[in-house]
């Protein structure tokens, strides 16, 4: 033991090299931040993005829901809403399924960030399936237009049950979301997160979701026209 010791202290030393990397260990060992090693920002991007899709859809459904409680005169506007938060909703889906994705399939770094509480796991599932099947049926309810009756009704009791399971969803991540979305629109100084790589590739998926949904919207706004025609000869309900 005392032999081994004396023969590392008589090691030669490159007096050329700085004394920084003298004494520095070596390369293999050094310490790689699961989050530098990724173009992203790994499991803590992830978080960001996320949370970023999760802030543009809070403040897009707030709106859609102004429009739900006035049905008939907003009515257009209800149609315009729902169909820009396809491209957001289809990215926070992303996001969160490659989440699921990373960590299921045994990633390191997102094993170490770990997975949601088990009661919000066992909801996720509710809330993707609500999700998928109140946009679906508005869709297809521009195809069909006021003669889907059957369509109408799965629109309206998927939305009640996404109401519910994503209000709990909601209340369980709200506390978080404001902080974690804001990180990547601030400067560093005034940020009080952590730098995470990839902000610039999170704000162009951001930004380029929100563009898709207006242009979406703006290409199928003209297909709400026979709802319209229903409504203005006394056809339909709020609500």
């Amino acid at each position: 033991m005392a032999a081994s010791c004396t023969a590392a202290s008589l090691r030669p030393v490159d007096l050329d090299l700085p004394v920084a990397r003298r004494n520095a260990p070596p390369r293999a060992a050094r310490a790689t931040s699961p989050e530098r090693a990724t173009a992203t920002g790994g499991p803590a991007g992830n978080e960001r993005l996320t949370a970023g899709a999760a802030a543009m859809l809070f403040a897009l459904l707030a709106a859609e829901g102004v429009t739900i409680l006035m049905l008939r005169p907003l009515f257009s506007a209800h149609v315009f809403i729902g169909m820009l938060l396809i491209p957001p909703v289809a990215l926070k889906l992303a996001s969160t399924g490659w989440r699921m994705t990373r960590y299921y399939t045994g990633s390191r770094a997102y094993r170490e960030k770990g997975a949601p509480m088990l009661p919000l796991r066992l909801l996720a599932p509710v809330v993707v399936a609500s999700t998928v099947g109140v946009f679906a049926t508005g869709v297809a309810l521009l195809v069909v237009g006021p003669a889907g009756g059957i369509v109408l009704g799965l629109h309206k009791a998927s939305f009640a049950i996404w109401l519910v399971s994503t209000g709990i969803h909601v209340l369980a991540y709200l506390p978080r979301v404001p902080a974690l979305a804001a990180g990547d629109w601030r400067s560093r100084r005034r940020s009080r997160e952590p730098a995470v790589r990839g902000s610039g590739v999170r704000r162009f998926l951001l930004a380029g979701a929100l563009v898709a949904g207006l242009i979406l919207a703006l290409a199928t706004i003209r297909y709400a026209q026979p709802w319209l025609h229903f409504i203005a000869i006394g056809g339909g309900h709020d609500g």
